[in-house]
């Protein structure tokens, strides 16, 4: 099955990790692929594996904190492709639990700059085109650190607190044009980078009592990607084990 035949799609960090896995998801659905990532040589690799299962890919180095290079990412991929049906703005950093009166105002701009900043500039810029075409979808990846504390340090939950408040925001305004937008919110998933720190990590708080897989956020997205989630905006969807219900 294709879900996502033909559909071009922007997916930020997309070289390693969560992105990783969402961009091979989405190529198994039909996607045409943009792997926008500051790390060109592993997206290059991301890319070349994904061009043997027979998709078009675009790969954009990009530093999402800059502005220019977001206005290049999107210009380009209009370029290629000559649409955007889906903006997935995955990229972000973790600010490993520093406390409030711990965090420099340097730590926290950085944060709020990849966290957040890179999401507002890179709607701005994909939404107008989306507009034009009566159709599209962003997704957000947020964090469970959105919705609860004691989930990451004082600039990674506040900048996560924004990112579902955008979100909402953005559903709201610009639904009328056929555009849904909607947030992700991962509680603790496994990656290659956290693989081995959690091989000690108790998951008895996890009502289901595991991690969670990037294969399991990637597939959430491919149906908020879909035409089956039509109907869906505004949404900020947990995917966390249950964490949160306890």
């Amino acid at each position: 099955m294709s879900r996502l035949k033909d559909k071009v799609c922007i997916i930020t960090g997309a070289a390693s990790g969560m992105g990783e896995a969402e961009a091979f998801a989405f190529a198994t659905q039909g996607a045409k692929l943009v792997i926008a990532d500051l790390n060109i040589e592993s997206a290059q690799q991301v890319a070349d594996k994904i061009r043997q299962m027979g998709n078009e890919v675009l790969v954009v180095q990009v530093d999402i904190t800059e502005k220019t290079q977001l206005e290049n990412l999107v210009q380009t991929t209009l370029q290629h492709f000559g649409r955007i049906d889906v903006l997935l703005n995955n990229a972000g950093i973790f600010d490993k639990y520093i406390n409030s009166l711990d965090t420099s105002e340097q730590l926290w701009d950085l944060v709020f700059n990849i966290n957040v900043k890179s999401i507002f500039n890179l709607s701005n810029l994909v939404l107008p085109h989306m507009i034009e075409q009566k159709s599209g979808a962003i997704i957000n990846i947020g964090s469970i650190a959105g919705l609860v504390s004691k989930m990451g340090g004082a600039s990674y939950t506040a900048s996560k607190h924004a990112v579902l408040g955008y979100t909402k925001h953005l559903a709201a305004e610009y639904g009328k044009f056929g555009i849904k937008i909607n947030a992700i919110c991962p509680g603790t998933i496994r990656t290659p980078m956290t693989a081995e720190m959690l091989k000690t990590r108790p998951t008895d708080k996890i009502p289901l009592d595991r991690f969670g897989e990037v294969n399991e956020v990637a597939d959430l997205a491919i149906f908020l990607a879909s035409d089956e989630a039509q109907f869906m905006s505004g949404a900020c969807i947990t995917i966390d084990g249950g964490f949160t219900s306890i």
